[in-house]
């Protein structure tokens, strides 16, 4: 069964309750004492406190951080050797290219003046055949008799080849 209380009997407990404030007061310093213990007792028993592990691990965190900074200046120094070198080989490269676009410069230049040498060794041969054929044509068309031999060289493909060929080196 479910008693009804009326608003006066409320009243009276509290009231009753705020009659004795000093019973009030000590009970919640009561609560706290005991609250603030508890915490004491449990930081003691786990041996550190939140404020050793922020201080721990902003330390660890600026050491970290500390080395990371050294890693990446290591590295940009690495990097920046490593451009020099590169540079450095650029260069030579673009030396040897000129060096390489002087000779084929020079070489082409010989080619030209070589080639223009073959063309007028060229008409001078054509020259010569021309002549030569133009001589043949113009000596008598006599053969020699039979009893005759000529002791004058006739000017023939054969006196010509014998002209070019080489003659021995005299022995020492």
């Amino acid at each position: 069964m479910m008693e009804v209380t009326s608003s006066g009997a409320r009243a009276n407990v509290a009231a009753g309750i705020g009659s004795q404030p000093i019973a009030l007061a000590a009970a919640a310093l009561a609560i706290i004492v005991v609250g603030v213990g508890s915490i004491v007792l449990w930081r003691a028993t786990t041996g550190t406190s939140p404020e050793q592990d922020r201080i721990t691990s902003a330390r660890l965190l600026q050491a970290r951080t500390a080395q990371a900074s050294e890693q990446l200046i290591e590295r940009t120094k690495g990097l920046e050797v490593s451009q020099q070198e590169s540079i450095d080989q650029l260069q030579v490269v673009q030396d040897q290219l000129l060096t390489v676009k002087g000779l084929l410069a020079a070489q082409q230049t010989e080619t030209k003046r070589l080639s223009e040498l073959v063309g007028n060794l060229t008409g001078a041969v054509d020259t010569l055949r021309q002549s030569f054929a133009s001589t043949q044509s113009s000596e008598p068309s006599n053969p020699p008799s039979a009893g005759k031999t000529s002791t004058r060289p006739r000017a023939t493909k054969g006196r010509l080849a014998g002209a070019h060929r080489k003659r021995p080196k005299p022995r020492s």
